[in-house]
Parts: structure tokens; C-alpha cells; sequence
């Protein structure tokens, strides 16, 4: 088995906790997330006879002009394109790093991810994985997106959706799957080989951590535990065993696999159902008992890091 990579390892010191990485970061995090951001612009696609939107934010600055990155973010069960653009930062990394974000809508503000989740687009029997197929195949022919680099992320019902596309082995395949406080409720055996990086908080009432029905989720179905999942994803890309690393509440399990590839979990102690590192839901957050996301990890800048050492590996 391949020993741990530098990359991997770089993974483990970039995501953790920011008030254990001391107050020059805490600032630098601060002033990143307050930078100005461009507009994204609103477009459709023709997706089995409906019309789909999404938002598209290209920065100012493309690190690689010719063939950028993209990172598609899909939102959570009852939330928007916009909605996601607005709460986890995503635009101001692009404009720092250089790479397309793309932040789809769902039909009726969900996701069909398989198994029984979620809402109308599940009832409806919506093709949710084909949608996020054709709009890659977009992005590669209409932006010109590097088909090498492409990133699948998103929270909760969004993140299994995310996890739904690597279980079908949808096409075109992508570089790595960034799933934050998502699950697995449709039988995936054997995910592709991909690289997978769960962000989950072990105190998630939603889609619990070590799995089963949650006690404040909202769509019924039973959810894989998140270390069974993350396993399978590890069987599928030939991992070694798991680096551990516990800071804080930050507790970090990286593996390196083969072709390069990297499958792992972060989990967060005293984190809910959220998105951390993300604005805070205020006041009407609070009173529909949503929960805070945690300070003790940027869950935006540890997905980016664990990107950006990600390509498809015969591109290597």
C-alpha cells in the first residue's frame, strides 16, 4: 500500500480547527471572507424535457485561463443556489484561487438522491444524477472547465446527492467529492474510485454520524453510518489505514490510496447539522432551531485544500 502522501498530510494541518491555528489565521480568515465578490450569473439547462437553473461565478482571475477548475456546491434540503452561494464562502476562494463555481437549484428545493430522499424530486422520480452530469458536460464544453479537475460538494440533502453520483459511477467521472454533514440512504456497495472527504459533526441530528434515523431529520430514511461509508469509498479507491490526527475538536482520519487518490473523515465534536465555518443563520436560524455552525474548522477552505491535490489520475 502507498504510504501517506505529502498531500494528505498537508490536509490534516490546513483543516484544522481555526481557533487552535491562533489568531493570524483566524484573521486572515476573517479578511478573506469579507473580500468582494463578483455577481454570478443565472442560466438554464434542458435537462430530460425540464428546464434546471443554477448560478455560475467565474472570478476575475483564473489560475490556469485555458482549463480552470470547477467546484459544483449543491445546497441542502429547502435551500437555494443562492442561498448556498451567499452562506459558505465559496466565491471569495475562487477569486484567491482562481477557479468556476457553479451552485445548481434543486426542483422544489431538494435533491433525489436515492432511497428514499428527498421531497418532490424523489416522488417525482427526478434524475438528479443525470442533472449534474449534463451540467459538467456543460461547464467542460461551454467554460472550457479542465475535465481533470472537476469537484462535487455540498450539505446534507446536497452532500447525498454528491455521494449518490460517485455510488452510480455517473459519467464524466469526477476528481474528488467533498460531502459535509451528508449520508448515504440508496444501497452503495461499491462507490467509483474516487477521492471522498466527509466533513461531519458527531453531534448531527439529521443524518447522524453513525447512522440510522435522525431525531430532527425531516425525510424518514434510514442513513449509512458516515465511517461505513467513507470505508466502502476507501475499498473502492485500494486505501492504506488511516492517519489519525486529534486537535481540538477536530478529529481527522486521511488516507492515501492508490493512482493518488485520498479518502477521508473529519468529524467535529459539539457540531450539529451544519456547514462549518459558514455564516451564521442569526436570529430566524435560531428560532427554527437551526443548528450553529461550528468555529472549530473553515469546512470551505479544508474542501479546497483537499481539491486542489485532486485530478483524475490518468491526467497526472
Amino acid at each position: 500500500m502507498p504510504r501517506l502522501h505529502v498531500n494528505a498530510q498537508r490536509l490534516i494541518d490546513r483543516s484544522l480547527g481555526r481557533a487552535a491555528a491562533g489568531a493570524l489565521v483566524l484573521a486572515l480568515v476573517i479578511s478573506f471572507a469579507s473580500a468582494p465578490v463578483r455577481a454570478a450569473a443565472a442560466q438554464t439547462i434542458l435537462v430530460e424535457g425540464r428546464s434546471r437553473s443554477y448560478l455560475l461565478y467565474r472570478p476575475v482571475r483564473l489560475e490556469h485561463p485555458g482549463a480552470p477548475a470547477l467546484v459544483v456546491v449543491l445546497h441542502g434540503g429547502f435551500g437555494t443556489g443562492a442561498q448556498a452561494q451567499q452562506a459558505y464562502g465559496w466565491d471569495a476562494l475562487a477569486e484567491r484561487e482562481g477557479f468556476i463555481v457553479v451552485y445548481p437549484n434543486g426542483v422544489g428545493r431538494a435533491w433525489n438522491a436515492g432511497g428514499g430522499c428527498c421531497g418532490r424530486p424523489q416522488r417525482e422520480h427526478i434524475d438528479d444524477v443525470a442533472f449534474v452530469g449534463t451540467l459538467l458536460r456543460k461547464m467542460i464544453r461551454e467554460e472550457g472547465v479542465d475535465p481533470a479537475r472537476l469537484y462535487l460538494t455540498g450539505i446534507s440533502n446536497g452532500a447525498a446527492l454528491a455521494l449518490a453520483y460517485a455510488c452510480a459511477s455517473a459519467k464524466p467521472a469526477v476528481a474528488a467529492i467533498g460531502s459535509v454533514a451528508g449520508g448515504i440512504s440508496a444501497p452503495c456497495e461499491h462507490p467509483a474510485a474516487v477521492s471522498m472527504l466527509e466533513i461531519h459533526g458527531e453531534s448531527d441530528r439529521n443524518i447522524p454520524l453513525l447512522g440510522g434515523r435522525g431525531s430532527q431529520g425531516v425525510s424518514g430514511v434510514s442513513w449509512l453510518p458516515a465511517p461505513v461509508a467513507v470505508e466502502r469509498f476507501a475499498a473502492s479507491a485500494i486505501c492504506e489505514t488511516p492517519h489519525t490526527e486529534v486537535r481540538g475538536e477536530v478529529t481527522t482520519r486521511i488516507a492515501s490510496c492508490l493512482a493518488g487518490r485520498t479518502v477521508g473523515l473529519i468529524s467535529i465534536a459539539n457540531a450539529g447539522h451544519q456547514w462549518p465555518g459558514a455564516r451564521s443563520p442569526g436570529i430566524l436560524g435560531r428560532a427554527l432551531g437551526l443548528d450553529p455552525p461550528s468555529d472549530a474548522l473553515d469546512a470551505t477552505e479544508a474542501l479546497w485544500q483537499f481539491f486542489r491535490a485532486q485530478r483524475l489520475p490518468e491526467t497526472r
